[in-house]
């Protein structure tokens, strides 16, 4: 597979940032897919995005100000209200009228729920795009609540080799050798995959002994858990522990062609774990920060454009994630129904 393939894929919801990262009257300027967008929170909570260029002079509109109603750009006071359009040109004078319409700028669909706000990004060659019938993640069980934690990470690559890289059953004795989560003994695995809505489910199953030494303080049973894969980048690891529950949310939002953010959000059921958020931050930064290192080195091969010879078992998860992308782009440009290319099957590796 070369690196001459790779496309950032459209029409479809990312994770754009946690909830708490934006308050009512305040603005944060992100850029997503390359395009720069500016993030309000009005006074009334509502959460809005548009294009962070002013259509005047081109500077960015997070250069300016918030009054929790409109933006107001730095350079010559151009206000545009959280839809992106244009509500005032000061130097405009009695008999200067003019369509204000004309100056609107971008603006982008946005979803807030559980703590978490996901921005739609459709096609920029596109000015009617087709809808996506794709709605945000919903974590069962935990509908009216936000993340107990959430820990964000750059990754110097491409969205495709972060995502990969995160899905990877094989790499934990090499990259991931912690005491509180595995050793470097390989262990001989199988699991049954099922197709799943834009995506693909490992089944229901017990955690072994090495695998479950992070769960097993959490709960009064053997630790199961279920990992569910979804466009573009989304990883849910529900884990069970009696009548306990831990679940982690992954996301994976590319920033540009060579960077991509990694959002680890977890939440719980246990009242006492709070207590822990600063050794599990801690333990959470040092096993991203394993996948991020050696996402480092990769990218030094990749520089040579290799092509990349992905084998049986243990990257066929790597392989579903890409004819998942293909057929949906392929769906989109066609606006045909989406036709999941994953088939039911039991995959085994070492690892």
């Amino acid at each position: 597979m070369s690196n001459s393939q790779n496309f950032l894929l459209r029409n479809i919801w990312y994770y754009a940032l946690p909830s708490y990262q934006i308050k009512p009257g305040k603005m944060v300027s992100r850029t997503f897919l390359g395009e720069p967008v500016l993030l309000v929170r009005s006074q009334d909570g509502k959460v809005s995005a548009l294009r962070d260029i002013c259509p005047h002079r081109a500077v960015p509109l997070s250069c300016g100000r918030f009054d929790g109603q409109e933006v107001e750009c730095c350079y010559h006071g151009w206000r545009f209200d959280p839809a992106g359009r244009c509500t005032a040109i000061p130097s405009l004078v009695a008999g200067q009228e003019t369509d204000l319409s004309r100056f609107n700028v971008k603006s982008y669909e946005i979803r807030e729920a559980q703590g978490n706000i996901w921005i739609y990004m459709a096609d920029p060659d596109n000015p009617q795009p087709p809808d996506s019938e794709i709605e945000i993640p919903v974590i069962a069980g935990f509908e009216e609540r936000s993340p107990q934690l959430v820990e964000v990470m750059r990754f110097p690559c491409f969205v495709d080799h972060a995502v990969t890289g995160l899905m990877d059953p094989a790499h934990s004795p090499y990259v991931h050798q912690v005491w509180w989560w595995r050793s470097a003994k390989l262990n001989e695995e199988a699991r049954q995959f099922d197709p799943s809505p834009y995506g693909f489910t490992m089944r229901r199953h017990q955690l072994s002994p090495s695998m479950g030494k992070l769960y097993k303080f959490v709960g009064n049973g053997i630790p199961e858990t279920e990992i569910s894969f979804r466009l573009p980048g989304i990883r849910v690891e529900q884990t069970t522990s009696g009548n306990q529950r831990v679940c982690n949310l992954t996301t994976v939002t590319p920033i540009s062609d060579t960077e991509t953010e990694v959002t680890f959000t977890l939440y719980w059921t246990h009242s006492w774990l709070g207590g822990f958020k600063p050794l599990l931050r801690s333990l959470i930064r040092t096993f991203l920060g394993q996948d991020r290192m050696v996402v480092e080195k990769q990218q030094i091969g990749l520089k040579y454009n290799p092509i990349l010879r992905l084998i049986k078992d243990s990257d066929i998860q790597a392989q579903w994630y890409y004819q998942l992308k293909r057929e949906y782009s392929q769906s989109m440009a066609e606006g045909r129904e989406f036709q999941n290319p994953v088939k039911g099957q039991i995959l085994r590796w070492r690892g």
